[in-house]
């Protein structure tokens, strides 16, 4: 594809994620909306009354609208694969929301269903775009913390019994796959392996505890064996009040760094350098939003906007994708095992 041409992004689902999604887009030089599509009658109508482009409450329609290059995904999760399929099909290049589906194998089908078709496959992990988590994975890469020992992700948020109550289908398994990890604490938990690497094995607990009807885990805790020889901790859930933000922190034998959403609240190390003390004023207080900790709609677009980039550029000069849908599947595997764990109460091993 040109660099000269305008690229069009259509949406598949229009609810809340849908409004990141035409906000980042909206801000995208060289590409605009050129539609969306939901199922149910009016909703993409009334979508594209606000955001422009054509709306759709059909999907065969919407896949022939040649003006759409580039489909996101913003459905359910348990949706995603169709979705994606769908667009595969249609010859168009495909970006999901977190995750990537709620499954490895359906993530599977979905990744060889885009290399069938020859188009572009990207996951939503929006986080890892965030500069402090370039900075931190360079310290990594670098050997600024040594022998890495620990690597923790902390993802205590809260959800009122009304969040749950208010729609049927969320806290389902059908739906989402999962609680308080697949849907909550995904975005940590892929930012911990992307950091960290490889998952061998995986020892967890899960429980419901401070909601009622819904049948997905609102507590969770699980341990991992990394392949570096470290061990590590996740922790999830949507019962604490007031909400937190989300905290990865990695642990070695010269250094420790703490990110909170996309503040750095701990950057130490045994041998430090001259720009250590300027990340520690820039980064120690960086997050200008609530992260989703106890409003599920306080987050920013910028980190789907610097994905979008990141993905247009892969589509206009044919490159690989840097958060691919191979990269998206790991975090659900690690989430898929600690499910299988909490099950089963043995360990499980990676991969599936």
């Amino acid at each position: 594809m040109g660099t000269s041409k305008t690229i069009g992004f259509g949406i598949i689902g229009l609810g809340m994620i849908a409004e990141f999604h035409v906000k980042a887009i909206k801000e995208l030089d060289g590409c605009r909306f050129a539609g969306g599509y939901n199922p149910r009658p009016g909703r993409a109508a009334e979508f594209c009354a606000k955001h422009g482009g054509t709306g759709y409450d059909d999907l065969n329609a919407f896949m022939a609208n040649k003006d759409i290059d580039i489909v996101t995904i913003a459905t359910p999760s348990a949706l995603h694969l169709d979705g994606a399929v769908a667009a595969a099909k249609a010859g168009k290049h495909v970006i999901i929301e977190k995750p990537l589906e709620i499954t490895a194998a359906r993530c599977d089908i979905i990744i060889n269903e885009a290399r069938a078709n020859n188009v572009k496959l990207g996951a939503i992990f929006q986080s890892r775009f965030h500069a402090a988590a370039g900075i931190v994975k360079k310290a990594i890469e670098e050997g600024r913390l040594g022998k890495i020992a620990t690597a923790d992700a902390q993802i205590k948020w809260y959800r009122t019994q009304e969040y749950y109550d208010k729609r049927k289908a969320r806290g389902t398994l059908q739906q989402d796959g999962g609680g308080a990890l697949m849907n909550q604490g995904i975005h940590a938990i892929d930012l911990l392996q992307w950091l960290m690497g490889d998952v061998t094995e995986v020892f967890a607990y899960a429980a419901t505890i401070g909601h009622e009807g819904i049948d997905v885990e609102d507590t969770a805790s699980a341990v991992l064996k990394f392949a570096n020889g470290a061990v590590g901790v996740i922790q999830g859930t949507t019962s604490a009040y007031p909400g937190f933000l989300k905290k990865v922190e990695i642990c070695g034998s010269k250094g420790c760094v703490t990110m909170e959403e996309e503040n750095i609240i701990t950057w130490k190390f045994t041998e430090e350098l001259p720009e250590d003390e300027e990340i520690r004023k820039k980064y120690g207080s960086a997050t200008a939003t609530g992260g989703g900790a106890s409003d599920p709609t306080a987050i920013g677009h910028h980190g789907h906007k610097m994905l979008f980039e990141s993905f247009v550029e892969s589509v206009r000069e044919d490159k690989p994708v840097v958060l691919d849908g191979v990269e998206g599947k790991k975090s659900v595997e690690i989430i898929e095992a600690a499910y299988r764990s909490a099950k089963s109460r043995t360990p499980v091993t990676l991969p599936l």
